[in-house]
């Protein structure tokens, strides 16, 4: 793509990197053929070629940004589904953050909307504040139907009570900060890595990390829960850049004080949506000469639970676990951070039987706050995700990202659990609480 930016605006960092992602564009069009709102609206500009068009636009003119570039983008996922298509490399993922960014200095949103993005970014990325948050969503549940009917935010505010749970889990022993060491063995090597904690993952499924844990020591490797808080990720992709800088430097501070205390052999992530942020903090803080070189350094060492777990050959089972899986590859697992076979073929390996999903490069509609501020698109994804699931008629669903968990969690009767639950329960771990009520082979009854 022909671009025509000024020698001055080409000096801000931020504005030549987009101008380099515009220019490997050759509107070709592939991307359409896997965008879900190009699926569901069937608008160009609802396409990452049409919104493409719109951002050139908007930053090579130098302009504020417009409704009508606001709304497209809004309708963006950031699933990256595009970025997996695209023959020409472009990094699509940068230049619509960006946009955003770009659009949260410029554009005046209405007050409904102002405050509803700024109640998600206060709550969200703090663990006590958001489980304040999901109980006084609890005392409102019986309101749902007076709520969907407030003037322009009904339907908002409508879906933030949906996706709350009908209960929260207990704390456990490891949802705190703290070292988890494993047992010791003779001959074997030290591993010690970082468990990211979080903040909404804490909360509402603390029981991830905690099988995360089991599985690792049991493997051998110490893990350690830093300080870290939220990575970020959740006012980032709202456009947010001063939170999220401000989130992901604290997370950096923390894991570099591990790093330097006793060495990390990587720093691992069970939430995707986190992780595809996490390992790009390089480029988040490439100009900032006070955290470039830590920022790299944590992307460096950054990797999903399953990518860790897969490249040491761990998975030996001792449970026989036969039982179906349909595996949802999370966008951010699959087009973000490009983790398509490592999952699969550990829980193959683990005895499960695993099934794609139809249609499994289409996002569940989560995103991050997507189906709370997209909440009719949200529910369309959801609803042909679901369908596609019930479909293949599995035992359980398995996922690794909280966020796809919760959106799916909420459209069907069938257990959807994380897969390192799974993986620890093949190696020695308990059986997961979701599958009380999955019926067991004869085999399986057996062998338990």
């Amino acid at each position: 793509m022909q671009t025509n930016f000024s020698p001055a605006q080409l000096a801000d960092p931020a504005m030549a990197a987009s101008e380099k992602i515009l220019r490997t564009c050759v509107h070709c069009g592939f991307c359409t053929a896997t965008c879900p709102t190009y699926l569901l609206l069937g608008d160009e500009l609802d396409s990452p070629r049409g919104r493409i068009y719109l951002i050139k636009d908007m930053l090579e003119g130098g302009k504020a940004a417009s409704a009508e570039v606001v709304r497209h983008v809004d309708r963006c996922l950031s699933c990256l589904s595009c970025m997996t298509t695209c023959p020409s490399g472009v990094h699509y993922m940068h230049l619509v953050d960006h946009a955003r960014t770009h659009i949260e200095r410029t554009f005046r949103r209405g007050a409904d909307d102002r405050l509803l993005r700024a109640l998600l970014a206060f709550v969200l990325p703090y663990p006590n504040r958001f489980r304040l948050a999901l109980f006084a969503a609890w005392l409102g549940s019986p309101f749902r139907g007076l709520v969907a009917r407030l003037p322009r935010v009904g339907n908002r505010l409508a879906a933030m009570l949906d996706l709350a749970p009908a209960r929260l889990p207990g704390r456990n022993p490891t949802d705190r900060p703290g070292t988890f060491p494993a047992p010791a063995a003779a001959n074997a090597p030290h591993r010690r890595v970082a468990l990211l904690r979080g903040c909404a993952q804490s909360v509402l499924r603390p029981d991830f990390n905690e099988a995360a844990i089991r599985l690792l020591n049991r493997h051998g490797v110490e893990v350690v829960q830093a300080e870290e808080g939220c990575c970020g990720a959740l006012t980032h992709h709202m456009g947010k850049e001063h939170s999220a800088h401000a989130h992901a430097r604290q997370a950096i501070d923390a894991w570099t004080r591990e790093i330097e205390r006793g060495g990390l052999d990587a720093i691992l992530v069970t939430a995707s949506g986190c992780g595809t942020t996490i390992k790009d903090y390089g480029f988040m803080f490439r100009d900032d000469p006070a955290y470039a070189e830590k920022a790299a350094r944590v992307s460096g060492l950054a990797k999903d639970v399953t990518e860790y777990v897969a490249a040491l050959g761990l998975i030996e089972p001792v449970v026989e676990t036969d039982l179906v899986v349909a595996y949802h590859s999370a966008c951010s697992m699959q087009h973000g951070q490009g983790i398509r076979t490592e999952p699969k073929a550990l829980l193959k390996r683990a005895g499960f039987t695993v099934k794609d999903v139809p249609e499994g490069h289409i996002c569940c509609g989560s995103a991050g706050t997507y189906n709370i501020l997209q909440p009719e698109i949200a529910g369309k994804l959801r609803a042909r995700k679901v369908a596609n699931i019930e479909r293949m008629r599995p035992d359980l669903i398995a996922t690794g990202n909280i966020g796809c968990a919760t959106q799916i969690g909420k459209g069907t009767e069938i257990p959807i659990l994380h897969t390192v639950e799974l993986l620890d329960w093949a190696t020695g771990g308990p059986r997961p609480e979701a599958l009380e009520h999955v019926a067991r082979k004869p085999a399986l009854q057996a062998a338990e």
